[in-house]
């Protein structure tokens, strides 16, 4: 189509050979090129045919050298006539494999340009064709150019044996990490064991009645994340204002009473562990949106346009919106609604390819029995969250039903589902002075 339009397609013959000779000449760079270039970045096909010949060769341990190449060539039904001179010429045409990384830059950048203009037709014809409404058409291209920033396909069937280089290579940083955590910390270390931390693409779900300290323990773990990965959390706060949150985040960082903050009445030393926390809060990339008519689709459109997003947070689901007005949600029922968007954020996960940590109220259903601790069934309003979440961890106080509870301040966190584990409770110390939680040093007998 583009020759028959006269446009020239972006590609490098001359870097696809490169790549390939480079290969041949020096098997010891394949480990380095396989991680930069893909078959499909290749635009001639003779030249992709011997990637993805070479690649299946490494892939099981084989050596590669021109005579193997035309072999497994032969075995894979991609020989022809030509192959064993053209293999050649690859070798003859290739001046070293000392630069093969700037040459597989090159097919890389050229192939991004290819799939750019692909893009950019199939948003054309999706406009002049009139597919849905001006916002959803918006969303699907920044959905697919998002795809392309990321170095990643929006979508069809992926061979296995493309994926498992990525995996080995995930196992390997695994090996290499001081801690046997995957995901993030959530700055509680018996609850990062549990669950193995935040990890990316999942739905991490944080239950309770009101007044159990849901907010409360996001800040908690959005502050942890913040001050030690080094990456931007997104907080979206549908409750609360900035200056509430900031305000919770100082007393717990700072350690000072949060009534105190709002009155102002601090001692010297107070005023030195604010201003200390004030520094540590700055220093940590933690970014805060309190529009309380917020959509699914407006966060995953603002979060895209963050470069180095390490975890998003929603404060909290039943708040949110199922989208604008006049949209085809608006004569469903809630629960529906409910359901949508628990999937919406599972998606918005994936495809950012970070955790998003979403809080969600309880149902009174734990109320109404004797043991008040809360189950999966009582999620609010959706049975789709459970489904949907990896993680879905449940806050109780035994001392907010019983006043005479031995310790009011004992909080339970109730592991409900875990994709990565066990489920279990955990034990923590509620500071609500602080709005902040503490190791708890207690053990159930069985």
């Amino acid at each position: 189509m583009d020759e028959l339009l006269g446009r020239r397609v972006p590609y490098s013959a001359t870097a696809e050979q490169a790549v390939l000779g480079s290969m041949l000449i020096d098997s010891r760079c394949i480990a380095d090129v396989i991680g930069r270039v893909r078959a499909d970045d290749f635009y001639v096909q003779t030249n992709r045919d011997i990637f993805e010949t070479i690649f299946a060769m490494f892939s099981i341990g084989q050596s590669v050298d021109p005579v193997t190449v035309l072999d497994q060539m032969k075995v894979r039904g991609v020989e022809k006539e030509n192959s064993r001179q053209y293999l050649l010429e690859l070798m003859e045409v290739t001046p070293t494999a000392a630069n093969v990384l700037e040459y597989a830059a090159i097919v890389r950048d050229r192939a991004l340009l290819r799939a750019l203009a692909q893009v950019g037709d199939e948003i054309s014809n999706m406009v002049y064709a009139g597919q849905g409404e001006a916002d959803s058409m918006l969303e699907a291209a920044e959905r697919k150019i998002y795809a392309l920033s990321r170095d990643r396909d929006t979508g069809g069937l992926t061979p296995v044996a493309s994926v498992v280089q990525r995996v080995f290579e995930s196992i390997s940083e695994a090996a290499a990490r001081e801690t046997a955590i995957p995901g993030l910390s959530t700055g509680l270390t018996d609850l990062d064991n549990a669950i193995l931390g935040l990890n990316p693409g999942d739905l991490a779900i944080v239950a309770a009645r009101p007044g159990m300290g849901k907010t409360s323990i996001a800040l908690n773990i959005a502050r942890a994340v913040g001050k030690a990965s080094g990456k931007t959390v997104a907080f979206f706060s549908l409750e609360m204002s900035r200056e509430q949150l900031v305000t919770r985040l100082l007393s717990a960082e700072g350690m000072v009473d949060g009534k105190k903050l709002q009155t102002g009445r601090l001692s010297e030393e107070e005023w030195r562990r604010i201003a200390s926390a004030a520094s540590v809060l700055s220093a940590a990339d933690i970014r805060i949106d309190d529009n309380p008519s917020l959509t699914v689709a407006d966060m995953n459109a603002q979060c895209r346009r963050v470069k180095n997003l390490g975890l998003v947070v929603i404060d909290y689901l039943q708040l949110m919106q199922s989208a604008g007005s006049g949209n085809s949600w608006s004569n469903e029922s809630r629960t529906q609604a409910v359901s949508d968007i628990s999937r919406m954020m599972k998606i918005m996960a994936k495809e950012l390819g970070v955790p998003v940590l979403c809080l969600s109220q309880l149902s009174r259903a734990n109320t109404q029995r004797q043991n008040k601790r809360p189950m999966l069934s009582d999620l609010r309003e959706s049975g789709a969250i459970e489904q949907d979440a990896d993680v879905v961890v449940a806050l109780h106080r035994e001392g907010y039903y019983d006043e005479n509870y031995e310790n009011p301040n004992e909080v339970e966190l109730i592991i409900l589902k875990n994709r990565r584990g066990e489920t279990n409770t955990l034990y923590m110390l509620w500071l609500p002075e602080y709005t902040s939680f503490a190791p708890l040093d207690k053990r159930h007998d069985e």
